[in-house]
């Protein structure tokens, strides 16, 4: 089974998709599941996980009936409020769906750079184990040092490094990203999706060679049996189209033996996700 880990849907509007801005003009438009269903066919890929684009119980709702109507939706990863009392509430109610699978803060957008310590983030992390749910690490460089910290505190939650951690592909910046990268990587809990590389270099005018260094540190830090593959669509379509972004990837598998390359494109996800079919 090859499932894309990392792409998200919205209708939408101006409002609640404040951070698309002028030079994002192409993403202010509805992304929906019968156009990336195609997408999805065209590479031979059997499903996909969709992960929330807004902090709303709303929207974790309206994912989770999405992937009632349309099968190639294989997991759901939204969002709750985990530092609220509430939480235990919240995670009843949405477990309720057997596509809910894990959960994600956008903490890169947190004023607070050392907001997931926050006590009550912490007991809401807590509550995920008791629901066999996953977490989404959604972080800039300068956060690994506190996410290292974090899942030190909880050997037994599974996380998984979304987008590498965005280092900066455009300038060619390696210097720390690449150390504490790779001190996360010791903790067996923790995997990485290679995704939302493009959106991280130069738009226009990336070559797939620009990826290579960082996708060498990635590979020998975290091994093929903890990495994914995702594509960020449609966030990645500012810079490519779907094809051109997935292949980056999938060409640097090339150089692995068929059972690692099934690992990556699918089984790794799979296994991270509990998905069964």
């Amino acid at each position: 089974m090859k499932i894309d880990a990392h792409q998200h849907f919205w209708k939408y509007n101006e409002k609640e998709y404040s951070w698309i801005s002028e030079d994002m003009s192409a993403l202010k438009q509805d992304f929906l599941p019968e156009d990336l269903k195609e997408l999805l066919n065209t590479l031979s890929f059997n499903g996909s996980v969709v992960v929330q684009a807004r902090q709303s119980l709303e929207e974790t709702s309206w994912l989770l009936r999405l992937a009632e109507q349309f099968d190639f939706i294989k997991g759901v990863v939204g969002w709750v409020d985990l530092y609220s009392p509430n939480v235990i509430e919240q995670l009843k109610e949405f477990t309720n769906s057997p596509y809910f699978k894990g959960v994600r803060h956008v903490i890169h957008d947190e004023a607070n750079e050392q907001f997931m310590l926050r006590e009550d983030f912490q007991r809401g992390i807590a509550s995920l184990q008791e629901f066999n749910l996953t977490y989404d690490l959604l972080l800039f460089p300068n956060h690994i040092p506190y996410a290292i910290e974090l899942v030190k505190k909880f050997p037994n939650q599974l996380f998984v490094l979304d987008h590498i951690a965005k280092p900066d592909i455009k300038n060619r910046i390696f210097s720390s990203w690449t150390e504490n990268l790779t001190g996360l990587a010791e903790y067996e809990n923790v995997y990485v999706k290679v995704s939302g590389l493009v959106t991280e270099a130069d738009w226009k005018n990336w070559r797939k060679e620009d990826f290579k260094e960082y996708l060498d540190v990635v590979f020998n830090a975290f091994g093929p049996e903890r990495i994914m593959i995702g594509s960020d669509w449609p966030v990645c379509t500012v810079s490519n189209n779907y094809f051109k972004v997935m292949e980056i990837v999938l060409d640097y598998v090339d150089q692995y033996v068929i059972e690692y390359e099934s690992l990556i494109l699918g089984e790794n996800c799979a296994r991270f996700y509990s998905i069964s079919s």
